[in-house]
């Protein structure tokens, strides 16, 4: 069983300058996920798909390959990250002949991640026969909608108490972070998921993703507490 994870960086982030390279608790960003992946007994190769000279230096000299430089059209601000991972798959079927049975996606911008979370991910994957899993965490936010008037998502006249929600009621927010295909599926549909799709419950440290200055802020205290070993270990 053959397993690649693709970590899709590419050079033109406009919210924060350079992020994917830029130091965040003592590393690049893009540095943790390569590690993290590395560090997996389940992945066999990690590459990294990028447009810029300098996220691939990065890359390899944090252990990733760079066998080839995303086109273009996959680079831009409005380009997806699916064809991204696409590309990567058929590049190497053609030029090198290899073809994973299972592709894992690790997002750099959601780097907090336990020491075996992609692992755990990988025996949810495995173990419950889906084609595709997303790392996901449990959802306690009251919504509300606004078009023509203002509706609730919720009943607020019966407003629930967090340990009154059933497993049944239960909401999870998809975070970014671990998105696991079997190639084929993911081939076919385009699409990172499809076919029988499952969840991967993981903790609410690991629901922090990069957007915005503030969120690497609290990204980088998280990630500094696992370097010393703290709350995530």
């Amino acid at each position: 069983m053959e397993n690649l994870a693709i970590i899709p960086a590419r050079g033109g982030s406009k919210g924060i300058l350079n992020k994917n390279i830029k130091n965040i608790a003592g590393k690049p960003l893009v540095a943790w996920s390569i590690e993290q992946a590395l560090a997996s007994q389940n992945i066999d190769r990690v590459v990294v798909t990028t447009d810029s000279q300098e996220i691939a230096d990065v890359a390899v000299k944090f252990g990733a390959e760079v066998p080839f430089f995303r086109p273009t059209e996959l680079a831009s601000d409005t380009a997806a990250t699916d064809p991204c991972l696409i590309h990567a798959i058929e590049w190497l079927k053609i030029r090198e002949n290899y073809y994973p049975d299972n592709t894992i996606l690790l997002q750099p911008t959601s780097p907090v991640r336990k020491l075996n979370s992609i692992d755990q991910a990988f025996d949810k994957f495995f173990e419950s026969g889906v084609d595709s899993l997303l790392g996901v965490c449990k959802f306690f936010n009251f919504l509300w909608t606004q078009k023509d008037e203002v509706v609730p998502l919720y009943d607020f006249c019966n407003r629930p108490r967090r340990q009154d929600i059933t497993i049944a009621d239960m909401k999870y927010m998809e975070n970014g972070s671990i998105y696991i295909s079997k190639t084929d599926r993911l081939l076919e549909s385009k699409n990172r998921l499809s076919g029988k799709i499952g969840l991967f419950e993981m903790s609410e440290e690991e629901n922090y993703e990069i957007d915005s200055q503030t969120d690497w802020i609290i990204v980088e205290a998280l990630l500094e507490n696992m370097n010393l070993g703290r709350q995530l270990c």
